[in-house]
């Protein structure tokens, strides 16, 4: 029997990676589509739209569990609504000036805070590997700016992209928090619904005004509606036996998807910024990496035995 060495059998996805990892080239492609959006339509405008769309759709795909709803449904999903709204609202912003390959870098920035975020709110410390990820993510964070950001700073775009990362994180928090806890169905649907409600109810507060009839953002919305209510159900289905870390490991193929497609529609990056692009990605897979603790040599009769983690291991993450 050919034993398999420990670090290549995280290479081996479960159906729920694999799932993660399908929704995530989604994701990242979206990146350029919203990116062009902007020039026909507000950032609120076209969130509100775009996940109302998504909230319909997925009333039609879970409809036969909605009558069943319940406080603690309504509850868990407002409260990832929220977070998808300030997270995708300011990256949406930050998209009227960034371009789609630099957002989506700047975004992976949310894979290293998971950790942190998890210490804070449930006291569990982050790993040495975490502390270097985030580290390595400053550094390849301002050499993805350019040299001019030392010195004066981000712009608005990619400071409100910045900070869309702590929503983010928070989103995949609240996921793997009520995963197991309330229907898939009923929390989707009200996550979604209540993220483009409040993508509405935010124009008048940005002064932001209706914009005319484009078939662009018509379009646009309609796809990323779609796209927005596949990724939410996969991500809601597979946190339930994939841990945030392990999560948030296969999410950072995201930026990777979004800089393939931005490259193809001939979207360029100086050679300074891929360096920093390519710092943030390694950043982010360092993060969820665990050093080995010392321990003594099991005998042979022990090690030929590989054993899998299951759900419980993982979720321990």
């Amino acid at each position: 029997m050919v034993r398999i060495p420990g670090p290549l059998r995280s290479l081996s996805p479960s159906r729920q990676e694999a799932a993660l990892v399908a929704v995530t080239a989604v994701w990242g492609g979206t990146f350029l589509a919203v990116h062009v959006a902007m020039q026909y339509s507000g950032p609120m405008f076209f969130v509100g739209l775009r996940f109302t769309v998504a909230g319909l759709l997925a009333c039609i795909l879970f409809r036969r569990v909605l009558r069943g709803m319940t406080r603690a449904d309504v509850g868990a999903g407002v409260a990832i609504g929220v977070m998808i709204f300030f997270g995708y609202g300011l990256q949406t912003f930050g998209l009227q000036t960034v371009s789609s390959s630099t957002s989506a870098f700047l975004t992976a920035l949310y894979v290293p805070l998971v950790p942190l975020l998890q210490w804070a709110a449930f006291r569990k410390r982050p790993t040495a590997m975490a502390l270097v990820g985030v580290a390595l993510a400053f550094v390849g964070l301002l050499l993805l700016a350019g040299p001019d950001a030392v010195h004066v700073g981000l712009g608005a775009g990619e400071v409100a992209t910045v900070v869309s990362t702590l929503p983010i994180a928070g989103e995949i928090i609240l996921i793997s928090l009520f995963a197991g806890k309330v229907n898939l169905g009923r929390v989707t649907v009200v996550q979604l619904l209540a993220c483009g409600v409040l993508g509405f109810l935010a124009l008048p507060v940005v002064h932001e005004d209706i914009p005319g009839f484009s078939w662009v953002w018509v379009a646009t919305a309609g796809g990323m509606g779609a796209a927005s209510c596949v990724i939410q159900a996969t991500m809601n289905w597979a946190q339930k036996s994939v841990s945030p870390t392990r999560a948030t490991i296969i999410y950072t193929g995201e930026p990777v998807w979004a800089g393939i497609v931005g490259r193809l529609a001939g979207d360029r990056l100086p050679g300074v910024a891929l360096a920093g692009a390519a710092l943030i990605v390694v950043s982010v897979l360092i993060s969820g990496l665990k050093p080995r603790s010392g321990h003594r040599r099991r005998p042979a009769s022990e090690s030929r035995a590989v054993v899998l983690p299951g759900p419980e291991q993982e979720l321990s993450d």
